[in-house]
């Protein structure tokens, strides 16, 4: 029989359900880290979903956040008393995997408890510092068009959603992994929350189309107002495909996807410096895809917010053969990341 909190071939389909991309990233950890950043990677992902489903009301979302999170936070905490609220919410989800996930919420409470201590306490700050931003992405964002407003409120926000993450994942490999890097635990925790944010800042562009039509717009309205641009005006345009006023966005949008590179460049040093061959290769893949998501949406300009641009199924699985073949070295890594920049 299967014991309770044990992370299992079902939660791995979970994860894989709801993420593709994450999962094979997942499969590559060394054994030691499998367990704290799959669990951590699921709770945080269906924290995600609540804060995303704008068709249940601001408060709502809001208590059910918090119910998960006070069920995190617990030594002993579990989701039992909301497994009707959960169902309920699960219900209104229209992906099936996401479905899935939310259903499933209360017997993944048992893994983080499983977890060791130190782990424990390691998942669960970042999951604090995530929720806190998906809180903050839920009380800004009404039922109408809003935009962050400075550049400032948006490095605040990837570093809560994502470069925390960049920290956490240094703080497990440090604990778990003795001489895990050729740098510091302090050079990799800084490259880390880089690496973390350019990611963020990467799944911003990319989704920004699909958030205007849901009422989010990112793009801080410090950096629209001089381009005549308004969240407004772009989710009208993007709903239109009204070329003259995209076109007005492209130079926030190029100096955007530059400064994404140059984060996601710090993922691809990250990875670099790890001395297992598996955890570079597990570390890189996202900045690698990211590489060839920023040259797409480059191409597309900000035509993308209306259309999805996406790195190709196939040429992920022949950039992971690459990447086995050339045994996922520092230089190997250096020239698909500037291969893939092109």
């Amino acid at each position: 029989m299967q014991k309770p909190g044990h992370f299992s071939n079902a939660h791995l389909r979970l994860l894989k359900g709801v993420s593709r991309s994450f999962y094979l990233t997942i499969r590559l950890l060394p054994a030691a880290l499998q367990a704290p950043i799959a669990v951590g990677y699921l709770l945080a992902r269906a924290t995600d979903t609540v804060a995303d489903t704008t068709t249940l009301p601001q408060a709502d979302r809001l208590d059910l956040l918090q119910a998960m999170m006070a069920a995190i936070n617990a030594p002993v905490g579990d989701l039992r008393h909301c497994r009707q609220a959960l169902a309920d919410f699960a219900s209104q989800q229209t992906d099936l995997h996401e479905r899935s996930l939310m259903l499933a919420l209360p017997d993944c409470i048992p893994l983080l408890h499983a977890l060791p201590p130190a782990d424990q306490a390691s998942v669960r700050w970042v999951l604090g510092h995530i929720t806190r931003g998906q809180v903050l992405d839920v009380e800004h964002f009404g039922p109408g068009p809003a935009a962050l407003a400075t550049d400032a409120q948006l490095d605040d926000y990837t570093w809560l959603v994502a470069g925390c993450v960049g920290e956490f994942w240094t703080e497990l490999c440090d604990r778990h992994l003795p001489s895990f890097a050729t740098q510091s635990t302090d050079a990799m925790r800084l490259a880390g929350r880089a690496y973390g944010m350019g990611l963020q800042r990467l799944n911003i562009l990319r989704d920004a189309g699909a958030d205007l039509a849901a009422g989010r717009c990112y793009l801080p309205e410090a950096r629209l107002t001089p381009l005549s641009l308004s969240p407004e005006r772009l989710m009208q345009a993007a709903r239109s495909g009204d070329t003259a006023v995209l076109q007005r966005l492209a130079p926030l949008w190029n100096d955007y996807l530059q400064q994404t590179h140059t984060q996601l460049s710090e993922g691809v040093f990250y990875s670099q410096c790890l001395t297992s061959r598996r955890l570079r290769l597990a570390s890189a893949l996202p900045a690698l895809i990211g590489a060839r998501t920023v040259a797409l949406l480059r191409q597309a300009g900000p035509q993308a917010l209306t259309q999805r641009v996406k790195m190709p199924r196939a040429e992920v699985r022949s950039l992971i053969w690459r990447l086995l073949w050339r045994l996922a070295s520092p230089e190997a890594l250096g020239r698909e990341f500037q291969r893939l920049s092109q």
